[in-house]
């Protein structure tokens, strides 16, 4: 069987690239990952320049979205288009150069071979990260969240540079439309068991195109998405140990309220108040960690069937 052959039988490798309004690198980022793969995908997220049709003219597929829906969003159109190509392996990067495709086969490898399903290209695991220091204490305080509930062993939850294999592409889609979707997908991955590897790589930030988006706003959709998903996976751990703090706390303050009107016939208004306070937001936290709880487990029971 020849080599051709073989490829048209295991599924193309595809490069998938989110982009808005990248025209000044956009057809770099194709050329040249387009020696190391089969298929570009360029995922067009509503741009207002010619992002698109310079794609289109570097020969890649483009997926055009009519409005900037989020980064999320485009990975979900990228994750259905690998499926709908049939692909084999998957490798995203970003199209504004930061990532550098010649990093690819680097990133592919362990997945071609079997080792892994997803591959992080890391910016921490070389020791020469460059990044601004409020941007590398971020993704560190983000990566320490998603270890809890996702991969021990992470250094770079926030990374845009992934390959997948056949198995991570048909297992997961990004339902978060925005940056949050990288953590969203470790946790997914954790769920269905995938295996993961992290290869050290080096991103640029010297870029001509400025960021799109305020860098604090950023961090903090970032942090309450992994914060979401966090809370949806383990509800009795993220709203059923508060509500049972908050309602011994009530009772502590019951136990005090009665023994001082006990003792001097005293009522007290203060403590009243936070008996009540803290005692509804309690049972509020324990229901909500109960409702969500019992949903998911409805969810995923019917999945499996």
């Amino acid at each position: 069987m020849t080599e051709e052959n073989e490829s048209k039988e295991r599924g193309p490798i595809i490069a998938c690239i989110p982009a808005y309004n990248e025209e000044k690198t956009i057809a770099k980022v194709v050329l040249k990952a387009k020696k190391y793969v089969d298929k570009v995908i360029v995922c067009d997220d509503g741009s207002t320049d010619m992002t698109a049709e310079i794609a289109e003219a570097m020969g890649a597929k483009v997926i055009r979205h009519e409005r900037n829906k989020g980064y999320g969003a485009a990975l979900a159109s990228l994750f259905k288009a690998a499926r709908g190509e049939n692909a084999s392996a998957m490798i995203i990067l970003d199209a504004d150069l930061q990532h550098n495709p010649d990093d690819i086969p680097k990133l592919l490898s362990p997945i071609i071979k079997g080792e892994a399903d997803i591959v992080i290209g890391s910016r921490f695991l070389n020791g020469k990260e460059k990044l601004p220091r409020y941007r590398s204490l971020g993704i560190k305080v983000i990566t320490k969240l998603t270890k809890r509930v996702s991969y021990k062993d992470i250094t770079d939850a926030q990374s845009g540079f992934r390959a997948y294999s056949r198995k991570a592409i048909y297992s997961i889609t990004p339902s978060e439309q925005g940056m949050g979707a990288s953590t969203e997908i470790l946790l997914k991955a954790k769920e269905q068991g995938l295996r993961i590897k992290e290869i050290p790589i080096e991103i640029k930030y010297d870029v001509e195109k400025p960021s799109t988006q305020n860098p604090i706003l950023h961090g903090l959709d970032v942090m309450f998405t992994t914060l979401k998903q966090m809370s949806i996976r383990h509800p009795l751990l993220f709203y059923g140990i508060p509500g049972l703090i908050l309602l011994f706390i009530s009772l502590i303050s019951a136990l005090m309220m009665i023994h001082l009107f006990n003792t001097t016939r005293y009522f007290s208004l203060p403590l009243a108040l936070v008996t009540t306070g803290f005692g509804i937001a309690g049972i509020l936290f324990c229901s909500t960690a109960l409702i969500i709880w019992i949903l998911v487990s409805l969810i995923v029971e019917l999945q499996r069937r």
